[in-house]
């Protein structure tokens, strides 16, 4: 059933750059122009051209930083599958925060970039001979493995490695439903990741490492899922994987890791509350100190995998408006430059964003708008409801939040459409650290 339009709302309670969903460094210059890392939107458009993703380089490395302040004592793994580039990772090994990669593509780049292979953690949960003697190659820290048809293949690769014992994580499968989209729950029985607990093949894939002797194993591993606002599942998936874990300690094992993976949620609307990575460290510290002593074992080094808490409010997608359709009774639809190519989590997981006008103030009332792409699909929404001042017109220059974890790691080419770039911004510069693709690099791919 068609949506009416909601009640208009004055600007003046337009959407706040204070309300946690922007970048650190988000201010409004005296034009009423969104400003980013010192530069206005206006600027960054005009220079670059729209869709544009933009980076915050600051907000991204302060982010970095306060995960590492906040989970002192733990392996921090920044999950690259959110955002890579060069540029990033770099930021990301000065930060010292450590590296989780999921294929050999993501592993090339930390290699292009020499991040330290020791402070790197390799996923997936069908990792190929490849991608595993590549990991075995570059001496990658901790390998991630997720079936028994993995271990086969890591113990066929040591001998060709001489000296090489590779220190495994065993993913287990602990039955936890995250509060979450179905698509990025991971740790419930249906679903393809991981050794399941419930059935003992967690149990005997562990019994099977320790009695091979082949391979060493540092410890367990769980991740419950992604955009995970609230403590409760990660509560739960610390607690099974520690009386799993406290089974083989008590036995004389001594796996001394434990990896809680990742999945901490951001804001992408005003409503959402996102726990805050100090009391996240807080609570899962205590509970797992609780937990150790409970079951009368020592506690595990612990690990954990932020991506999208680190990335995702460091990038802001800017667009320019082509084309606005006013449906009378039902919303206004305003059409941008981009869509489901550079940003496809809102039809995929049907997620929320926010958006608001960026080139220049308004006085007009807002009103009731669904944001909307250039593709030849009805799926193609980039922000499903939110408010706009009602003079949006063609030409104006619009500005979403939360973008910086998800959209360019996941965008494509339907309807053969180059992706965006990604441009960093600090202290009122810019510098293009993904280009910008083009229509004849999309050619050179077909050699038909």
């Amino acid at each position: 059933m068609p949506e009416k339009n909601s009640p208009t709302i004055p600007a003046a309670d337009r959407l706040s750059l204070s309300s946690g969903i922007w970048p650190s460094t988000a201010t409004e210059n005296e034009n009423g122009a969104l400003v980013l890392g010192g530069m206005s939107a206006t600027e960054i458009a005009e220079r670059h051209g729209t869709p544009v993703y933009v980076f915050d380089e600051a907000d991204f490395r302060n982010r970095c930083a306060r995960f590492r302040r906040a989970f002192e004592g733990f392996d921090v793994y920044y999950a690259g599958k959110a955002f890579m580039s060069r540029a990033a990772i770099r930021m990301v090994e000065e930060a010292g925060l450590s590296l989780d990669v999921c294929t050999e593509g993501e592993l090339a780049f930390a290699k292009a970039i020499k991040f330290p292979a020791e402070r790197i953690l390799m996923h997936g949960n069908n990792k190929s001979t490849e991608e595993l003697a590549a990991a075995l190659d570059y001496g990658v820290g901790r390998i991630v493995v997720d079936s028994f048809a993995e271990l086969d293949r890591l113990r066929e690769l040591v001998p060709p490695f001489p000296g090489a014992r590779p220190n495994i994580l065993l993913r287990v499968t602990v039955g936890v439903r995250a509060d979450t989209h179905a698509h990025i729950a991971t740790a419930h029985e249906d679903q393809k990741f991981g050794f399941s607990l419930v059935s003992g093949e967690a149990a005997e894939a562990v019994r099977q490492v320790l009695r091979d002797g082949v391979l060493e194993l540092r410890g367990l591993h769980s991740h419950i899922g992604s955009q995970i606002l609230g403590t409760a599942g990660f509560e739960a998936a610390a607690k099974r994987l520690l009386e799993l874990r406290a089974q083989f300690v008590r036995d004389g094992a001594a796996l001394p890791e434990l990896d809680l993976g990742g999945g901490f949620g951001i804001a992408y609307t005003p409503e959402d509350e996102p726990t805050e990575p100090e009391e996240m460290a807080d609570i899962l510290r205590t509970l797992v100190a609780k937990e150790c002593a409970a079951l009368g074992v020592d506690v595990p080094r612990l690990a954990i995998e932020p991506g999208r808490a680190i990335a995702g409010p460091s990038g802001v997608t800017l667009y320019t408006v082509g084309t606005v359709k006013h449906r009378e009774g039902i919303r206004t639809f305003v059409a941008v430059d981009g869509g489901m190519s550079d940003n496809v989590r809102t039809a995929l997981y049907d997620a929320a964003y926010s958006v608001r006008l960026a080139g220049r103030a308004s006085d007009a009332p807002l009103q009731l708008v669904r944001v909307v792409g250039k593709h030849c699909d009805a799926g193609d929404v980039v922000v499903r409801d939110d408010q706009l001042p009602s003079d949006v017109r063609p030409g104006d220059l619009l500005a979403v939040p939360g973008t910086g974890a998800y959209c360019r790691s996941l965008a494509h080419n339907y309807n053969q459409v180059p992706r965006p770039p990604v441009v960093a911004v600090a202290d009122g510069a810019s510098r293009e650290i993904v280009r910008r693709e083009t229509i004849d690099d999309l050619l050179r791919l077909d050699v038909g």
